[in-house]
């Protein structure tokens, strides 16, 4: 058994494809349409292209449980999920300079050190580097 997908709510996927892609960096990897406002949308990074894709999931209009979920999280500061980096300062210093928001800048945790930024789609996603 492999992990081939993840989902991540987004409140709009193309504001969505546009911040991961052009300030997290990662590549569109499909793009099919499923109804007039919804696509099978994913993202892979540049290092594993053939790695665990990121759906860009329509975060559901219709169904509330789900926004008040993604909404709590979001408001409690907790992030929706996490993606690893080889150096947490340096991808820090690069996000801000391209305007990405931080609700928590790199901090030291024992093992690991964490930062914490918002996509603009109602996650807060966490980076983290092992030590």
């Amino acid at each position: 058994m492999r992990v081939k997908v993840i989902g991540i709510p987004v409140q709009d996927q193309e504001i969505a494809l546009q911040f991961y892609t052009e300030k997290l960096g990662f590549i569109k990897k499909h793009d099919v349409p499923l109804s007039e406002n919804n696509r099978w949308l994913t993202v892979v990074s540049k290092e594993e292209q053939f790695g665990t894709e990121i759906l860009l999931e329509p975060s559901p209009n219709h169904f509330e449980p789900a926004k008040t979920y993604q909404k709590a999280l979001f408001e409690a500061g907790i992030p929706y999920t996490q993606f690893n980096v080889d150096n947490i300062g340096e991808e820090y210093n690069r996000l801000i300079n391209l305007g990405v928001e931080f609700s928590m800048k790199p901090t030291e945790m024992g093992t690991v050190k964490i930062a914490i930024l918002n996509d603009t789609c109602g996650n807060n996603i966490q980076l983290i580097e092992m030590l």
